[in-house]
């Protein structure tokens, strides 16, 4: 959420950061909401400064024996207003929060300003792309050869995009999460954290999924007596774990904090028509590693670009081809201020798949969520900044994995990180 002073005092400077997002802020409505809200409040403050006068009024003649009643009198009036405008403010701000709700977070100056993907943009690249030197096959048919996977099983017994592993293509799923957790809290410091699958309406809320993204999550009732979309299956481990904080003050010497934690993600992937679905590519279903930070707003930068370094290692140490793309203003997501994405190579496929996708949300989260921090300095209260990244996904990592250490008689041989996990 943004600051609504941010919003009062910058309106013009405000509006044309939302456009590089393709979001168009009627400021009139806002401007008018947020100037009658304010000037009801100055009322209601002049009343109760009048209230409070009666008091000391009355106070003053009973001690005189002299009446009260008229003061008293005039005094119930004077609250019945106040009721009656804090009513109308409670409607305002109602009001005032859908339209904040709605509004995404703007770019950071040093994000590309484009209408979608054409603005991304590649700021280096680790490893070259593999040329295997032989007919290759696609994670698809390598896994039904193998037997590790099944597309159709999954969707006899759910529905397309579900996927079942069988064998050493489950045993494969397993060594990844215990690898990538082993390497972000040994290495990079992360405390381990194993959140719920399912969470409420105020998380999806504070994290920014919802409103704007309902429509790809699963939304669910918990008992009969609640409406559908009270609880939803998380779409990342980013929403349980940023939440943990939520409505909580931090102590300074605290921050940074880092999570790390393992979740499955469900999406129903609802604009993916036409796109390319086959096999892992594009599930309905996956398990994912997650970072979590929380941190000073003037580190904010440099912990993403730490946080961008903490999931290339992943893929280093997986000796997996990968690039690191600065995204454009038009390809982030509702809440990211700044985000990159790690891309990695399919040979047999020929094709870049997004792994991860690490951002700086600024104090975006933050506000929806209101988690805090007292500056020692200052001693004043003030919103940490968020970030998030994947570290990273693993239904595209099988399928990169697979793809890139084929060998031609159809086996799969993996890098030697993973060898202590699969042995």
């Amino acid at each position: 959420m943004l600051d609504p002073k941010l919003i009062r005092d910058n309106p013009d400077e405000v509006a044309k950061a939302l456009s590089a997002k393709g979001f168009k802020l009627d400021l009139k409505v806002f401007l008018a909401l947020d100037a009658e809200r304010r000037s009801l409040l100055k009322e209601v403050e002049d009343l109760k400064a009048k209230r409070n006068s009666a008091n000391n009024e009355i106070s003053l003649l009973k001690k005189q024996n002299k009446p009260i009643n008229q003061i008293i009198d005039a005094m119930k009036a004077t609250s019945q207003k106040i009721a009656d405008l804090d009513i109308k403010v409670g409607e305002i701000n109602l009001k005032i929060e859908q339209i904040m709700l709605s509004i995404p977070n703007i770019p950071l100056q040093d994000v590309p300003v484009s209408k979608g993907t054409e603005g991304n943009k590649v700021v280096r690249a680790w490893g070259e792309p593999r040329k295997l030197g032989f007919k290759a096959k696609d994670h698809l048919d390598l896994a039904t050869q193998l037997g590790w996977f099944s597309m159709d099983k999954g969707s006899k017994i759910t529905g397309a995009g579900f996927p079942v592993y069988f064998g050493q293509g489950a045993r494969l799923e397993r060594a990844l999460i215990n690898f990538m957790l082993d390497l972000h809290i040994k290495q990079h410091g992360y405390t381990e954290v194993w959140p719920p699958a399912l969470v409420n309406r105020a998380s999806m809320r504070g994290t920014g999924q919802i409103p704007k993204m309902e429509e790809d999550m699963y939304a669910l009732a918990a008992g009969e007596e609640e409406e559908k979309g009270s609880f939803f299956l998380i779409p990342t481990a980013e929403v349980p774990i940023t939440n943990l904080l939520r409505d909580e003050t931090l102590d300074e010497k605290d921050l940074p904090i880092k999570y790390t934690g393992y979740s499955p993600c469900f999406r129903k992937e609802a604009g993916s028509y036409g796109k390319d679905t086959r096999g892992l590519s594009r599930v309905h279903q996956f398990d994912k590693i997650e970072m979590v930070k929380f941190v000073k707003p003037e580190t904010s930068g440099e912990e993403l670009e730490s946080l961008v370094r903490d999931a290339e290692d992943i893929l280093q140490a997986l000796e997996l081809p990968y690039r690191v793309v600065l995204l454009g203003s038009g390809d982030m997501s509702f809440a990211a201020a700044k985000c990159y994405d790690l891309e990695v190579w399919a040979p047999a496929t020929q094709k870049w798949f997004e792994v991860s996708s690490c951002s700086v949300f600024t104090d975006f989260q933050a506000r929806r969520m209101n988690i805090r921090y007292r500056n020692t300095v200052t001693q004043k209260l003030e919103f940490v900044h968020t970030l998030n990244g994947s570290g990273v996904a693993l239904a595209r990592i099988v399928l990169c994995l697979l793809e890139n250490f084929q060998t031609p008689d159809g086996r799969i041989k993996f890098p030697k990180s993973l060898a202590a996990y699969l042995s």
